[in-house]
């Protein structure tokens, strides 16, 4: 796990939110309490979904223009064994080791991790991305496949997945980032988010800051993991899991809310 210096201005910037001076402290990133790294996300729009044709990509459809209105940070990693074990005192994951990614892990087990963290940090800042929060930031300002472009041949660099995976998981950050610096965006282990799932959310989701928040069975997980053939790892690809699903292929990443003004 690769560990970077950041700004001590924390937690004064998630209670009272961001003067100029410290939205660009912002940028530099931050590192909370128990070590969990996070970089700053812009705001800005993208392009969401693939004009694929296979039935993989059926529920990525139709392309459209995504604005995520507010900054946030995102973490840096996806959330480790020993962090998971500081919050909740407990490690469900199946493959044991302390900078591997946490897994078997439901939804609801996600938002209790993140709740009881807000509690620990005396905040209310921290939550799951939403599904269009995760995909700008894993395109991080591309529009091809992958964060690093087209060329499947490259995934290797970037990502653990079927065929090069050791069978199981590996600690985080051990691969190349993605251009905004965000370790195993592709690979590694599914990430919950918090939209519901809907296979035909594209059709009607609304331009800015869009959040499925309609209840269901089933929740989005995104970015593929260790079990997954390359296809599965594309910045586009969407999946999901019933809310109650513990499987040794999904684990989570955290974003924190910024006060933009």
């Amino acid at each position: 796990m690769k560990i970077s210096v950041v700004g001590i201005f924390a937690i004064g910037l998630l209670v009272l939110g961001c003067s100029d001076a410290k939205k660009e402290d912002a940028k530099k990133g931050y590192t909370n309490s128990i070590g969990m790294e996070f970089v700053f996300i812009p705001s800005g729009s993208f392009t969401m979904g693939t004009e694929g044709k296979n039935s993989l990509q059926s529920h990525e459809k139709p392309r459209h223009k995504v604005i995520i209105s507010k900054s946030f940070y995102l973490g840096k990693y996806e959330v480790t064994q020993e962090q998971w074990k500081k919050v909740t005192g407990n490690n469900p994951s199946k493959f044991q080791g302390g900078t591997k990614p946490v897994e078997s892990i439901s939804w609801r087990d996600a938002k209790i991790f993140i709740s009881r963290l807000n509690a620990l940090e005396n905040t209310t800042k921290y939550r799951l991305s939403t599904e269009a929060e995760w995909e700008y930031a894993a395109r991080a300002a591309t529009s091809t496949k992958y964060s690093f472009g087209d060329d499947e041949s490259k995934i290797n660099a970037y990502a653990w997945y079927y065929d090069k995976n050791s069978n199981q998981t590996h600690p985080v950050g051990e691969k190349s980032p993605n251009r905004w610096g965000l370790y195993d965006m592709h690979g590694n282990v599914w990430e919950w988010v918090d939209d519901w799932y809907d296979a035909k959310y594209y059709d009607k989701s609304p331009e800015k800051d869009p959040l499925n928040s309609v209840a269901g069975d089933t929740n989005v997980i995104r970015g593929g993991s260790w079990v997954n053939s390359p296809e599965f790892l594309r910045s586009s690809t969407r999946f999901f899991q019933n809310t109650l699903y513990k499987g040794d292929d999904v684990g989570l990443r955290v974003a924190i809310s910024i006060d933009d003004k």
